[in-house]
């Protein structure tokens, strides 16, 4: 359904840490309306999944807005959050990504529940793309999702700072890929690592029956290479990769800008809704 009035729209990352800080463990106005019912030009509600560190209200001020004004029904959750209170409980993406992908599909559950909808569209950021792989790939969730679209991908894993030695030292010294200090999830999207060898069982991450869009960044500095995240897929898979310099080399969008981007806001859009494209800005 949409709004009487727009959302205002502001592409600052700003405005999420904002509306935490103002409603703490609150949603973000426009998202997390469970009496939202799906149009039939937008059928699908749209998932926001963050990566880590981020949260529900924290990564998603600009896309919130620009989603619900377009038309959809959307929804953010925070997972993967260490037990206690705020603002522990506004930081999530910290433990197990296992778990936290099963908290990814109680909540597409609960949504498909209370929108009547069969499928959701997700749109995940960084740890937020690896976690929905493994709901999709090894926890069955595949039969729920359309469109899933990936901000700065983590596929094969990060090798920034030498994480792609972090999963050899674990099995040296015995230990799981949980073991890195507070951020229990940090050592498993290393590349190399059991749950990223997981995800890409079979040669791919893709699922069949699933619409992959990978958005990218050449300045990317967690995510590194950035190409770890553009994975062309097998015959069969159905995948685009953009990177947002492409057409527009002015655009400095790090790792965490993207989910903050008008560019990549935009790109998100046409991935969602391909038959009506937008133009997509370049600044």
């Amino acid at each position: 359904m949409a709004n009487a009035e727009p959302l205002p729209e502001k592409y600052d990352e700003l405005v999420g840490v904002l509306q935490e800080l103002s409603s703490p463990g609150g949603s973000l106005p426009g998202s997390n309306d469970f009496g939202c019912r799906p149009t039939a030009e937008h059928p699908r509600p749209v998932v926001l999944v963050h990566g880590t560190t981020g949260g529900a209200q924290i990564t998603w001020g600009a896309f919130v807005p620009m989603l619900k004004n377009a038309g959809y029904c959307v929804f953010a959750l925070t997972y993967g959050a260490i037990p206690g209170p705020w603002p522990i409980s506004a930081v999530g993406g910290m433990r197990p990504i296992e778990g936290s992908a099963q908290e990814i599909g109680a909540f597409v559950d609960r949504v498909l529940a209370a929108t009547g909808a069969s499928t959701v569209d997700i749109v995940g950021h960084s740890q937020g793309t690896i976690a929905t792989g493994y709901y999709a790939k090894v926890l069955g969730g595949h039969s729920k999702i359309t469109n899933d679209v990936s901000l700065a991908p983590l596929w094969l894993g990060t090798k920034a700072l030498g994480a792609e030695k972090l999963p050899g030292l674990f099995d040296r010294f015995g230990l799981p890929d949980t073991a890195f200090p507070i951020c229990q999830a940090c050592g498993q999207f290393a590349a190399g690592a059991k749950l990223v060898d997981k995800v890409n069982a079979g040669g791919t991450p893709y699922v069949e029956g699933i619409r992959y869009t990978n958005i990218g960044t050449r300045y990317d500095e967690q995510v590194v290479p950035f190409t770890q995240g553009m994975l062309p897929g097998l015959p069969g898979d159905d995948v685009t990769n953009i990177v947002v310099q492409d057409g527009c080399e002015k655009d400095d969008s790090d790792h965490t800008a993207l989910t903050d981007s008008k560019r990549a806001g935009y790109l998100v859009l046409n991935a969602l809704d391909p038959a009506h494209p937008r133009e997509v800005p370049c600044a």
